[in-house]
């Protein structure tokens, strides 16, 4: 099961926590079979599902003081993994560790010795594919983070498959790539032509490959600010603040926390206003919050490389009538938590901006009632919201430069699914928008990671195979630097050394895919069996209605027993079970002489009122006779005959014998079970009629002998003979 599936198994190491990925997608020799026009122009196809995903906390720099501990304090990610990747497919599934920024920040001979740890720990416990621990288990640059983000965005936006969908003008289809988190913040974008060319030698050369084998070059200017992320850009602020008030202890006003609210300077709430400790005291300004996180921008200081944003850092040029870009993470996070909502339909800079101003300007008192503090982290959240919503502000529109403009023009849809959906059909034509999902999956750089590594199993076209997938300096040929997709195209059956047959395609579903499936028709099952229901209790809701479609089912079946009626063998159990079924599901019919002259005529059979219908059970066969013994027997557990008294029915059967015999086996040795007078009885009165005097026993056997019915019963066992 699954074979046709390969997998890939991720962890994001942050500052503040490790989160597990986990992706899938066809291999490429088998998509290759049934894949389209469209599909060998595109890229492999990765899947992923909520409960795939795992964050636990703190980040792994926190253990760089006891690097022993980092092992086991993956193993919950590890177990999570193991859950849901085949057995089969373990040995076959590759495991990346990337750290970001929380581990940038320590000095190079600790992110060594906790990269070598995690590697040998992850060798000792688990099954994966962990071939090159430089490759797998690594400290990434900035850079290289945006890059992957970039990847992640244009795949899921399908800025790479249908370039003609995204023209944004100028031959320009993709789209650039924002990252906010806590310790740093990324930028990816291909510039326009005139910029690619000027500075070429700023830019990355990326190389992908699609399932038809070809290479898909792209060139991306990439770069990272590491401080700049919110709770790094909130160290330096609180920073200011004690520099500019000259007090180690008391209260600092701070214009970027609600008015009236008490914190530490790490932003725990303070409720004691004699606590001895410096504090900050919100005034609720956000004009002034404005105004004192834009020196962290660091426009002031010395750009060597023109023209710079940030820091001094240098940038290509933005065409913002070309370069659209997508913001994840923070700015995500921070247009839609406390200011916003998942439904609004975009980041509109004027309503943004109105409603930070209106919540950072009331009391802290009115604002944390109406906090669901049940919501992890909600107060902190609230507490910290005016600070990261100036800071986002003055990155986005004085840092990086985006046009401050209204989006009231797109539909009112949430951004991660309905206008994303606009988006693929004309394009993000709007300089900013902040996404969190694409198609119900989370734009991370991770998925850019995996994306690189299951184009690069492609085989590539014949003569192609000088151009590997992975990127490195914007240089022919392959780069110095160039870094590797870490996967080959060797087929996966041949890591067991076997080969699984070209029809394994057709079959191979694994239990996701039949759930999925079971999953899509149930609700739809289930309220068809109701209404069908409901028609059917509907209909037969008179007794009348129930009995006149018995009688039709019955005469079917009297037809379909009867001699020469042109029933196909072997269907007389088929319509005894019929009739069963009839009988319980409408009733049985009040008058019991239906069932008895269903057999025949009355001229075949030889009745007497001497003959009584309890010596009737020595009898069986599959035609009439089985017919009113199974009626008999019915009738008698339902009180339908009395158990002393003689009736027409017993009197019709033509399966009855003398009144002689049945004196001697006497009524009350018989029971109303049909196993009982099938076996027991049967049995008792086959011994006695041993001691009868011969012509009385023959008297009885020619009886029997003598019914029309017995003529027809070849099948009968020694044990109903007798």
């Amino acid at each position: 099961m699954g074979k046709k599936w390969r997998w890939g198994v991720i962890l994001d190491a942050g500052s503040s926590g490790t989160r597990l990925h986990i992706y899938r997608w066809k291999d490429p020799e088998k998509a290759l079979k049934h894949a389209s026009k469209e599909d060998l122009r595109s890229l492999p196809k990765l899947m992923t599902e909520k409960h795939w995903t795992k964050k636990i906390t703190p980040g792994v720099s926190t253990f760089a003081d006891s690097v022993e501990d980092v092992g086991p304090y993956l193993q919950s990610l590890i177990e999570h993994a193991l859950e849901y990747v085949p057995e089969d497919k373990v040995k076959d599934t590759p495991i990346f560790l990337m750290a970001t920024a929380g581990m940038r920040l320590l000095p190079q001979v600790q992110q060594a010795a906790l990269t070598r740890e995690i590697c040998l720990y992850l060798r000792q416990n688990s099954q994966f594919s962990l071939p090159d621990c430089d490759l797998h288990i690594q400290v990434i640059k900035g850079e290289t983070e945006g890059l992957y983000g970039w990847i992640a965005s244009n795949y899921l936006l399908g800025g790479f498959d249908h370039p003609d969908k995204h023209q944004h003008g100028k031959g320009h289809h993709t789209y650039g790539f924002l990252d906010m988190g806590g310790a740093s913040a990324q930028i990816a974008f291909a510039p326009n032509a005139t910029e690619a060319a000027k500075h070429a030698d700023d830019l990355k050369l990326l190389r992908l490959r699609t399932l038809d084998g070809s290479p898909a070059e792209h060139r991306v200017f990439t770069t990272t600010w590491l401080g700049f992320g919110v709770n790094q850009a909130r160290q330096s602020y609180v920073s200011k603040l004690e520099e500019q008030y000259a007090t180690s202890d008391g209260e600092l006003p701070d214009p970027c926390l609600p008015k009236g609210l008490r914190t530490t300077l790490k932003g725990d709430p303070v409720y004691d206003s004699k606590s001895g400790i410096p504090i900050l005291v919100g005034t609720g300004s956000f004009d002034e919050c404005l105004k004192k996180t834009h020196p962290l921008l660091g426009k002031d200081k010395p750009c060597y490389d023109d023209p710079c944003l940030l820091n001094g850092q240098h940038v290509p040029a933005i065409d913002f009538d070309v370069n659209h870009f997508v913001g994840v993470s923070e700015y995500w996070h921070t247009t839609h938590g406390v200011f916003g909502g998942k439904d609004d339909e975009a980041y509109d800079f004027s309503t943004y901006q109105a409603r930070v101003r209106e919540f950072c300007g009331r009391d802290w008192d009115d604002i944390e009632p109406e906090i669901d503090s049940r919501k992890k982290h909600a107060l902190r959240n609230a507490r910290e919201a005016c600070f990261k919503a100036s800071w986002l502000i003055n990155v986005l529109h004085e840092g990086i430069g985006i046009p401050r403009i209204g989006l009231e023009h797109l539909p009112a849809a949430n951004v991660s699914k309905g206008a994303l959906e606009h988006g693929k059909e004309k394009g993000f034509l709007d300089p900013f928008k902040p996404i969190d999902k694409i198609d119900g999956i989370e734009v991370s750089w991770t998925l850019g990671k995996m994306v690189l590594y299951a184009a690069g199993q492609i085989p590539p076209k014949s003569g192609d195979d000088r151009y590997p997938v992975g990127f490195g300096s914007n240089v022919a040929g392959i780069p110095p630097d160039f870094q590797f997709a870490g996967s080959s195209w060797k087929p996966l059956d041949h890591h067991h050394g076997n080969h699984t047959s070209d029809d394994d395609d057709d079959w191979d579903l694994d239990a996701d895919d039949i759930l999925d499936k079971a999953k899509s028709k149930s609700t739809t099952g289930f309220f068809l069996f109701l209404i069908l229901l409901i028609l059917a209790l509907y209909f037969f809701r008179k007794r009348e209605r129930r009995m006149r479609l018995y009688s039709r089912v019955n005469s079917f079946c009297r037809r379909a027993r009867r001699p020469g009626s042109g029933a196909r063998k072997g269907s007389g159990s088929s319509v005894r079970s019929l009739s069963g079924l009839t009988s319980k599901l409408f009733g049985r019919p009040s008058a019991a002489y239906e069932r008895v002259l269903e057999e025949g005529d009355a001229s075949h059979f030889e009745l007497s009122s001497d003959i009584d219908y309890y010596s009737s059970s020595s009898s069986s066969d599959d035609g009439a006779g089985n017919y009113a013994h199974d009626y008999y027997s019915d009738h008698l557990s339902e009180g339908g005959v009395s158990a002393g008294g003689s009736s027409r029915l017993g009197r019709s059967s033509g399966l009855a014998t003398p009144s002689v015999v049945a004196d001697l086996a006497s009524p009350s040795s018989v029971s109303s079970s049909a196993l009982d007078r099938s076996g027991l009885v049967v049995r008792t009165e086959s011994r006695e009629r041993l001691a009868l005097p011969m012509h009385l026993s023959a008297a009885g056997r020619r009886s029997r002998a003598g019914s029309p019915t017995r003529l027809k019963s070849p099948l009968l066992t020694p044990l109903q003979e007798t």
